[in-house]
């Protein structure tokens, strides 16, 4: 997701606490220490406590009360105030800590010590389990003589005893150099390869010339051989690489290693049953991110908790959320929904891409030569709905349907029709923390014209799908996107803005002509009517093309329209032409992928890897998979399986963007409640979770302190703390679900 994550620290109480207050330390220069009494020898001074901790001297240490019963890290925590940071200058951070009881979790930051109270390095380690003496380095993104450092130990239900000493922050140190364990040089899709589709790896070495490979079953028998070939140096990753092709191999078993230049891959399998697996825990994804309901633990072992935002203290709740200061005279009910990533935000824009292709991974599974509609039907997925006679992916979808349809303002108000952009705290909130536990005032925030489409859109697209099993739903879902598209019609250009991105992200997006041709699209899709045909015939977007490196997101949504006007039935001017321009750009990314040497459909322009980068590969191979339903070409077919590949693998980093499948995938991604990293009484993301991915941005503090200059493959790390790089969210899960169901059909 395109958008700048913040995390504040809600430490509105600390500043009346403080035990004492000294000037602030000299600018930072080689090796300066910013930290004043960071050994505690005669005084506590000037370090402060919130007013509920209370703190003294105990063995040379600061040693704090810490209260229980709080919901919150930051609710307790002792820090200090007025440090000097100064921006790209690299930092040493450094403490022992100890808790009585062991065991407790504390929140180390480095941060601002006023409003909007940003994080620039964080970590959280489990006390007297993780050791007691810590050092970490990070950069500054900022320069400002109002920083802190502080250690926050709230969120437990008991008291218990925080002693601390040895604080130094350290400016002036040489940044350290984070080297990737990125394990053996063959690098292939640890999961599964089809046995009938292509199998290929890539093999880093310093040889120039063919070297020797053999595939090896799970005894170790050598079961087919063949020489790489030189592919010189990778750009996406800076790496002199070999290309294995091993597709003509078409035997099945598990734990198969490839073998070349004196070492061996990871362990993979050939066969299907692990791409059905894939599809449902892809899908399974959505109903632990559902607010507004108690997940079940026998639904979802492990992964039971409250429901979130129903009003139930601490919760303030979304069942009657007030607009933004000024911005409206009324409340709605807007609970239910899918939680968007990592925070308890919930974004109509970026809910509506989401729903959209998990309503298209079905329609497909309908109207594809290979697709079995039976492998997402009624009970696939153990969702509450299981065994009402509708498929559970429609159930699963209609949850976040439903939410998008409450934030339609009503009518009689001003802007009546259009949909409001977002809901969601007042302030950014820390991790890890429940939905349930979230104690924040929940805000409706303005209508925007890209909201109203993407309402308008998966409303008229529910309307044809849901029709066969609830037509009371389908009429409702039409009406409403009717009533949106007239109110876009009327306001065609209100526009989230940029700025608005205290506590979620912003979504801004400043051009709505994609999502007035996708609107169109669907709305002629559901109702034949000539409005609708002519506004998609007389876009400019119609004849554009759309297909670029970066691939569709839910601020390029015109390929929604596209696609689905290929692929659903239809008696639209021109559709020749329509699919024509699928199967060309799937030519165009199949030529990408064939270039690239670690074979996925994605080359951003100068090798600058984009937020939500493993999606978008996805994404690209969605246009592949579509091109081979539109033409039965093996070729699109061919080149979309090997794109799953890269996000399961074969990858400069060696890992699997999915958590729970392959040896060693990512599955610390940034969430406040899959969140094992911080708190080991909650779970990792559950099994079916993509990871965001390489992003050469690298926009947090904990990824610049580590991935400084680093070359695209490389702008990743798998750490809760990167949430540029890794979290995890309904619009990429959304693009991996489709992409694995259409593999599982292709077995």
């Amino acid at each position: 997701m395109k958008r700048r994550r913040t995390t504040a620290l809600t430490l509105a109480a600390l500043l009346g606490a403080a035990l004492t207050a000294l000037p602030a330390g000299p600018a930072a220069a080689d090796e300066v220490e910013q930290i004043r009494n960071g050994t505690f020898d005669t005084t506590t001074a000037p370090w402060w406590t919130t007013a509920n901790v209370t703190a003294g001297l105990s063995g040379g240490q600061l040693c704090a009360e810490v209260p229980g019963g709080t919901a919150n890290r930051w609710d307790a925590a002792v820090g200090q105030n007025d440090i000097t940071l100064v921006k790209g200058e690299s930092y040493r951070f450094t403490f022992t800590a100890n808790g009585s009881p062991a065991g407790h979790v504390v929140r180390a930051i480095v941060g601002l010590s006023v409003s909007p109270y940003d994080t620039y390095f964080e970590v959280s380690p489990q006390l007297s389990v993780s050791g007691d003496a810590y050092t970490y380095t990070f950069t500054s993104p900022v320069d400002t003589t109002e920083g802190q450092v502080a250690l926050q130990a709230g969120g437990s239900a008991d008291a218990w005893r925080l002693c601390m000493d040895d604080v130094s922050l350290l400016g002036g140190v040489p940044p350290e150099v984070y080297e990737p364990d990125t394990g053996p040089r063959v690098r292939v899709n640890q999961v599964a390869y089809l046995p009938s589709g292509p199998k290929n790896a890539t093999l880093v070495t310093g040889a120039t010339g063919k070297l020797p490979w053999q595939l090896k079953n799970a005894r170790g028998g050598v079961v087919a051989h063949g020489r790489t070939v030189p592919r010189g140096v990778d750009a996406s990753s800076g790496q002199n690489v070999h290309s294995i092709d091993f597709g003509g191999y078409r035997g099945r078993g598990d734990g198969f290693t490839l073998v070349a230049d004196g070492e061996a891959s990871r362990p993979f399998d050939i066969g299907t049953s692990a791409y059905e697996r894939l599809r449902l825990d892809a899908l399974k994804y959505y109903y632990t991110q559902r607010s507004g309901i108690a997940i079940r633990d026998d639904l979802r072992p492990g992964y039971a908790r409250p429901a979130g935002h129903l009003g139930v203290a601490p919760n303030r709740g979304d069942l009657d959320v007030p607009c933004q200061a000024g911005g409206c005279d009324y409340r709605l009910d807007v609970s239910g929904g899918w939680y968007d990533a990592g925070d308890h935000g919930k974004y109509v824009v970026n809910g509506g891409i989401a729903t959209w292709e998990l309503l298209s991974t079905y329609e497909r599974s309908q109207l594809a030569r290979t697709g079995r509609p039976a492998k997402l039907g009624d009970g696939t997925l153990a969702v509450p709905e299981s065994g009402n006679k509708v498929p559970d992916i429609l159930d699963e979808a209609r949850w976040e349907l439903e939410f998008l349809l409450s934030m339609q303002v009503p009518a009689g108000r001003l802007l009546a029709g259009m949909a409001h952009h977002k809901v969601h705290d007042e302030q950014w909130t820390g991790l890890p923390l429940l939905p349930s536990d979230d104690p924040q005032q929940r805000e409706l925030h303005p209508p925007s014209t890209a909201a109203t489409l993407n309402l308008a859109a998966t409303a008229a697209q529910a309307a044809r799908l849901y029709r066969p099993y609830d037509r009371r739903f389908a009429a409702k879902a039409l009406t409403a996107a009717r009533t949106a598209w007239s109110a876009a019609l009327a306001h065609p250009e209100v526009y989230a803005s940029e700025s608005d991105a205290t506590g979620g992200g912003a979504y801004a997006d400043a051009d709505a002509t994609d999502e007035f041709y996708w609107a169109a699209a669907e709305l002629y899709l559901t109702t034949g009517e000539k409005q609708f045909a002519d506004h998609v015939t007389g876009s400019p977007v119609h004849t554009a093309d759309i297909f670029g490196p970066l691939g569709l997101d839910w601020s390029r949504t015109a390929a929604a329209g596209r696609l689905d006007l290929a692929t659903v039935p239809s008696k639209l001017p021109g559709r020749d032409r329509v699919r024509r321009s699928v199967v060309q750009a799937a030519g165009r990314y199949l030529d990408t992928l064939e270039a690239q040497p670690y074979g996925m459909p994605y080359a951003p322009e100068g090798n600058r890897y984009d937020w939500g980068s493993s999606h978008q590969v996805l994404n690209n191979a969605v246009v592949l998979a579509t091109a081979y339903d539109l033409t039965g070409a093996a070729k699109y077919r061919d080149g979309a399986l090997q794109s799953m590949d890269y996000v399961l693998g074969r990858n400069a980093l060696n890992i699997s963007y999915v958590t729970g499948y392959g040896e060693v995938n990512s599955h610390r991604q940034h969430s406040r409640w899959y969140a094992r990293e911080l708190d080991p009484e909650l779970p990792d993301p559950p099994p079916g979770t993509l990871a965001g991915g390489p992003n050469s941005a690298i926009q947090d503090p904990y990824a610049q302190s580590k991935l400084q200059g680093c070359v695209g493959q490389f702008c990743y790390i798998d750490d809760i703390q990167s949430w540029s790089t890794n979290e995890t969210a309904i619009n990429w899960n959304a693009a991996l679900a489709r992409m694995a169901s259409f593999v599982a059909d292709q077995g």
